[in-house]
């Protein structure tokens, strides 16, 4: 757990801002010296569609006209025109394509970021999506688990066989490897007990989707728990959405155990890139003045 505020990372998610800034967003958050930048993911909202990654009746669910881009792509633009921002997918629906194919993009990033992807994977909330696929939403879980486990020989191991359930294929060859090694991290997104036994297993974090923060400390501790019986001793990062005005609204966050908090000092797309400046000025700043 970190104790000082100046170790907080600080990042942006895309999702909340128009596609046509990107690219300028990104190269000035690369410049002014935030940590990430994370874009949403989906492969396609069907017509009928209900529901919502986020509990409670004030969300409402995804409009299937919402413009959507192929997230590993994005990045590879994004990473040709920034120099140290981490790049970061929240979340990545791992369970909807044979790993290969996330294998082979998910390196591709690494590569031509030269080492600057986080990969945030989810198991998904959206039947609707399964069901336009043609996969069995009810069984995502172990797909999910399952892919992760190709993914993640295919990024370490020179030669890769693997007879599953989901996936089965005889021996090949992948490269180029990912720059990071094993492979990028998996920031798992969730807040069940899957979410938790795979944070404590592959991940190297975890993003909370419907977490309050007072519910932080028990669901870290469990965390914790099932990491040590696991054999690890990895302690994971925690990317949180928070309210940031200035630097003593970091310390409620820090105590329950973020690491990285996601900020949007704008209200407006137009008022984006004033507001990563005066958040530069008015936050990142400060904390730094004080390592």
């Amino acid at each position: 757990m970190l104790k000082d505020p100046s170790d907080v990372k600080f990042g942006f998610h895309l999702g909340s801002l128009n596609p046509r800034l990107w690219v300028e967003f990104a190269e000035e958050a690369d410049r002014l010296g935030f940590e990430s930048i994370w874009i949403p993911e989906h492969l396609v909202v069907p017509l009928a569609s209900g529901g919502s990654p986020h509990h409670g009746s004030d969300h409402p669910p995804i409009p299937p006209t919402v413009p959507i881009f192929d997230a590993l792509g994005v990045l590879c633009h994004l990473a040709a025109r920034t120099e140290r921002i981490r790049l970061g997918t929240h979340v990545y629906n791992i369970g909807l394509r044979h790993p290969f194919v996330t294998a082979r993009a998910a390196a591709t990033v690494d590569v031509l970021s030269d080492g600057r992807l986080e990969l945030g994977i989810g198991a998904s909330w959206l039947r609707a999506e399964w069901d336009a696929v043609g996969l069995d939403f009810d069984r995502r879980g172990p797909r999910v688990d399952e892919a992760i486990e190709v993914c993640r020989l295919l990024w370490d191991q020179d030669v890769v066989e693997h007879h599953g359930e989901s996936f089965d294929f005889d021996p090949v060859a992948f490269e180029p490897k990912p720059v990071q090694r094993p492979g990028p991290p998996l920031q798992i997104g969730g807040d069940g007990p899957a979410a938790f036994r795979r944070v404590a297993t592959v991940g190297a974090g975890w993003m909370p989707m419907n977490h309050h923060l007072e519910d932080l400390p028990a669901s870290l501790k469990r965390i914790s728990q099932l990491t040590e019986e696991a054999g690890r001793s990895v302690v994971p990062e925690v990317t949180f959405f928070g309210e940031i005005t200035g630097p003593e609204d970091v310390g409620p966050y820090i105590q329950a155990g973020v690491t990285r908090l996601l900020v949007r000092p704008w209200a407006r797309s137009s008022e984006a890139l004033d507001g990563i400046r005066r958040f530069a000025d008015e936050v990142l700043r400060p904390l730094r003045l004080t390592e």
